[in-house]
């Protein structure tokens, strides 16, 4: 069912969810898959189509089409978010395709000009219906502007939400985007303090080069909207070459490549939806007398 990512948020923060999944979708088989593997574990998600999705098929009115016939037909809420746009009509447009949210990523320009752009969509979106996330500073690995090491300062954040009126902040907290292996370790600490000093949600970019653990753990220091992409681009072209025949009929490796994501989708909102205990148990010492 065709979901407001705000609704879906407000659970997040009414602690009924720990977080709340935002997937990337590249092709309507990234769409089935998210949806078919939230719907597996019966958890809500976000279908999240960025900027360059939206080049790469010469405009967002087909993909978003497709992904909102998914959306309200699905057995669990599902939300569309308009993600890293940095075209401020397209924002504004997004929410007459049953958009419900939208980054506007002003986040390359001058600090003072990053501000006023913001502040200026983020009213005009409220206006339409839309939740608009933004992001203060480049998180790593986005064309080059930042590197990993970079660090959202909870005064500045507190300072731009103040100033902006946006919904929620992607923060740069030691994770970086396009990772393909899991090493990155989001610092939990600034997070906590991130959270303490902001009143929206935070939201974790970057997240495909967090291991399960630390995911679990940047969302008990406060992170309320997680985004992932590039873990479903790797699942979905290694199941698509393993399955791919010689013959023309691509479907096979299409129909493979599909039940990865969903496969994908499934695991990660398991993780992203298991709350931290508050008092774990230790484990038991190797060598120890216990019985169990």
């Amino acid at each position: 069912m065709l979901t407001d990512t705000a609704r879906l948020l407000a659970g997040a923060e009414g602690a009924s969810l720990p977080a709340v999944a935002a997937f990337n979708v590249i092709t309507l088989e990234y769409a089935e898959g998210i949806v078919a593997g939230a719907e597996r574990v019966g958890l809500p998600v976000l279908l999240s189509i960025s900027h360059n999705a939206v080049r790469f098929h010469g405009g967002l009115r087909p993909i978003a089409a497709a992904c909102l016939a998914l959306a309200e037909q699905a057995q669990v809420p599902v939300g569309l978010h308009l993600d890293h746009c940095e075209d401020a009509a397209l924002v504004l447009a997004c929410a007459d395709l049953g958009f419900g949210s939208a980054m506007f990523d002003a986040s390359t320009l001058p600090y003072e000009q990053n501000v006023a752009q913001t502040a200026e969509v983020a009213a005009a979106g409220r206006a339409g219906g839309l939740w608009i996330e933004a992001e203060l500073g480049e998180i790593g690995g986005k064309d080059g502007a930042h590197a990993p090491g970079v660090r959202t300062d909870p005064a500045e954040a507190a300072a731009f939400v103040a100033a902006t009126g946006v919904d929620g902040l992607a923060v740069a907290v030691g994770t970086s985007h396009a990772m393909t292996e899991r090493t990155a370790e989001p610092d939990t600490a600034l997070i906590r303090r991130i959270a303490t000093a902001l009143p929206v949600p935070l939201v974790l970019h970057g997240s495909s080069g967090v291991a399960d653990a630390a995911i679990r753990a940047a969302v008990a220091a406060g992170i309320r909207k997680v985004n992932v992409g590039t873990q479903l681009s790797a699942a979905y072209s290694a199941a698509f070459a393993a399955a791919a025949g010689p013959g023309p009929d691509p479907r096979a490796a299409l129909a493979a490549a599909r039940a990865a994501i969903s496969d994908s989708v499934a695991h990660l909102l398991g993780v992203i939806s298991t709350p931290v205990p508050s008092n774990p148990v230790p484990p038991t010492p190797v060598g120890s007398n216990s019985n169990h």
